[in-house]
């Protein structure tokens, strides 16, 4: 059971939650019930999990806990995604191993991509 805990150490990926939800909740309405909690959830830029699990633990919905706007979070996940690729590169490259011409290529894009969405990203706080 040693060699558990050498897996652990190399793993990546996201680290667990420390609280997991796990628990599923059905609830029944009418289809105009349905749309109109949508709506609303909508409206505050929540999921309907999101909501109603608000509504039920406070009574309320803060509108300061709003989610970040689609384009932030596009920003983002195209900027994680950039990380992880030049990541890969980057530790080849330490270990001593030469970029063959198609990795070469591939970190062209990725640079290419990165000035994009900087630019993307300063016309959007504009």
């Amino acid at each position: 059971m040693e060699g558990s805990e050498d897996n652990k150490k190399g793993k990546g990926g996201r680290p667990p939650k420390a609280v997991k939800r796990n628990q599923l909740m059905a609830i029944k309405c009418t289809l105009f019930e349905r749309r109109a909690i949508e709506a609303k959830a909508g409206s505050v830029g929540l999921t309907v999990s999101e909501y109603l699990r608000e509504m039920g633990l406070t009574g309320k919905i803060d509108r300061r806990n709003r989610a970040l706007p689609k384009e932030v979070l596009g920003f983002t996940a195209t900027l994680n995604h950039l990380a992880a690729n030049l990541n890969q590169l980057a530790k080849k490259r330490n270990q001593g191993d030469e970029l063959s011409p198609l990795e070469r290529a591939e970190l062209k894009v990725q640079s290419g991509h990165v000035k994009e969405l900087a630019i993307e990203i300063k016309s959007y706080l504009l």
